[in-house]
């Protein structure tokens, strides 16, 4: 097992994870999808989460969202232990501090954009003049001022993904989790996403955390984690991540943490 990569800043990591394992089943049936991970994530950290069909990559990234709770091991989020949480907390920090984006956008198909994206912030319990306010924010910071009464078929597959990102970023959470993000969409629409989400991690400081298996699209990333078997295989340090100079068009979300 490589060990977690030095960051040099000296600060305590957002996110630890040390002995993580996770068994589904039980008796012969079985099956221990992780097997021992330790990973530290740094504050505006940027990881591709990379491996093949069956490593645990989708099992870690469940666990770093709070989706499932590992068998074994420890889960550390700015140093308090989620796996002593109860359902309700987990729930609340996920509220707070994550943002989700996956392969099929996950967009309500009768509803319009800004009415997809104001989802998070009914179960928050906003009010309908923040909720309406801050939206508009959100789809303005991807690209899609003047589109917010669009439904989803009215909608490119590139424009679909930018709904779900402005979903998933309207709470401000700290942590950007993107589970095969460009999935389902085409070269140039792909690089559109990741240019993105690298602007969101580089000028907001949003930390990103993806899955994907498209070195193409991990090339954005600061730096990419490799799982095999149920382990951290490798943690490299990316030298020379796609994107290094921000565009200046789609202005982001002031206030972003």
């Amino acid at each position: 097992m490589s060990p977690a990569v030095d960051t040099g800043t000296g600060a305590a990591p957002l996110i630890r994870l040390r002995h993580i394992t996770k068994t589904y089943g039980e008796g012969n049936t079985a099956f221990q999808a992780l097997k021992g991970v330790d990973l530290d994530i740094q504050r505006g950290d940027f990881v591709a989460i990379m491996g093949p069909s069956g490593s645990g990559k989708s099992t870690a990234m469940n666990t770093l969202g709070c989706l499932d709770i590992p068998t074994g091991g420890t889960y550390e989020f700015q140093g308090v232990q989620v796996q002593s949480l109860s359902r309700d907390q987990r729930a609340r920090l996920r509220r707070r501090y994550l943002g989700f984006v996956f392969q099929g956008f996950n967009l309500l198909a009768r509803t319009s954009a800004q009415e997809n994206v104001e989802l998070p912030l009914i179960y928050r319990g906003e009010p309908t003049a923040k909720r309406h306010a801050m939206a508009a924010r959100a789809l303005d910071a991807v690209g899609l001022k003047g589109w917010e009464h669009h439904t989803p078929g009215e909608l490119s597959g590139g424009q679909q993904q930018r709904v779900a990102i402005a979903r998933a970023i309207v709470t401000e959470p700290a942590v950007l989790l993107a589970d095969e993000p460009t999935g389902n969409l085409d070269t140039h629409r792909s690089q559109e996403i990741m240019e993105l989400l690298w602007r969101l991690n580089a000028d907001q400081g949003i930390t990103v955390l993806m899955v994907t298996h498209e070195p193409d699209m991990a090339a954005y990333a600061k730096r990419m984690v490799r799982f095999v078997d149920g382990v951290v295989a490798s943690d490299e340090r990316n030298p020379h991540p796609q994107a290094l100079q921000p565009h200046a068009s789609a202005p982001l979300i002031e206030g972003v943490a």
